[in-house]
């Protein structure tokens, strides 16, 4: 019979054995990359995903080989113009060298904390030589090249690659956008009072020689109608001058009638007269002739 000493013994050696193969297996997935260390040494880097053996007293490290995004807090820069700028900007790196990396920075929290500074430093170098207007407006994407060039170059001894760098936003600081904007609006109203000024002439110009215009208008036909006028009136006395030639009695008839209608006027027919006038000479005789002793015939002026 076997002894129960010889199937203990035999279970502890199988569960030795199975623990020494589990610690010498491990498994590196298609988005890491290890490190083997040996007492805290590295002795090997795995780069290719699937199952890999290992010694028992030997650990590993998986460092991760995706493209890694790195966020950087606004920054304040000074362009070369001395305009104060607030740069946000952020990065995107992968580890290429898992060994340089794991002996220079150790972590990707301490990697991040790196390239903060060099990103930082990155980017007052390269905003720091140009102006304000081209940080904004002309030259950014070479800009931003640039500063991924001094990146890459400074994070190579940390066995990183810099993918890319991206500036999200440069703008002046919130007094000082303040103050630009107040002295755009300043600058606005006053290129608006100008225009109004500007207008305002134009109109009163244009009123000054339309009044003129007017005036000279006025003028030529005032001019024209007195002598149209002075040439009807001139006429008209041509007329009573044919018609008194031609028949003296009937122009003094026709004469004495206008003065009728002019003296006698509704309501007002009282006349202060000379005993012997002879205004009313066509009441007492059809023909207009004078009695004797009469005096000289002529319309008296209505009496008020």
């Amino acid at each position: 019979m076997r002894s129960p000493v010889t199937g203990i013994v035999a279970l502890i050696l199988l569960f030795v054995v199975v623990i020494i193969a589990y610690s010498s297996v491990f498994t590196v997935q298609q988005t890491e990359q290890t490190i083997v260390l040996r007492f805290g040494e590295p002795v090997d880097v795995i780069r290719e995903p699937g199952l890999h053996f290992k010694a028992p007293w030997n650990s590993v490290i998986n460092i991760d080989k995706r493209i890694l995004d790195l966020e950087n807090p606004s920054q304040e820069v000074i362009a070369s113009d001395q305009k104060r700028l607030v740069v946000d900007a952020f990065a995107r790196y992968r580890i290429k060298d898992p060994l340089r990396f794991y002996q220079s920075v150790g972590s990707i929290q301490a990697a991040n904390i790196q390239l903060t500074t060099l990103l930082n430093a990155s980017l007052r170098r390269v905003l720091g030589e140009v102006t304000f207007i081209t940080v904004v407006r002309d030259a950014r994407e070479s800009l931003m090249a640039k500063i991924r060039e001094q990146l890459d170059k400074e994070a190579e001894g940390y066995g990183i690659q810099v993918v890319d760098v991206r500036i999200r936003r440069a703008d002046l600081p919130d007094a000082n956008s303040q103050a630009v904007y107040q002295r755009m609006q300043t600058e606005r109203q006053r290129e608006a009072a100008e225009f109004r000024a500007q207008g305002a002439q134009r109109a009163q110009e244009i009123r000054s020689r339309a009044d003129r215009e007017v005036t000279v208008l006025v003028a030529e036909a005032t001019s024209k109608s007195e002598q149209i006028r002075g040439e009807g009136d001139a006429t008209r006395n041509q007329i009573f001058a044919d018609a008194f030639n031609q028949d003296p009695d009937f122009f003094a008839f026709y004469r004495s009638m206008q003065a009728y209608e002019q003296g006698l006027k509704h309501n007002d027919t009282r006349m202060l007269l000379k005993p012997d006038s002879n205004f009313f000479r066509y009441f007492t005789d059809p023909s207009g002739k004078q009695r004797e002793n009469s005096g000289t015939p002529g319309p008296a002026a209505p009496a008020r």
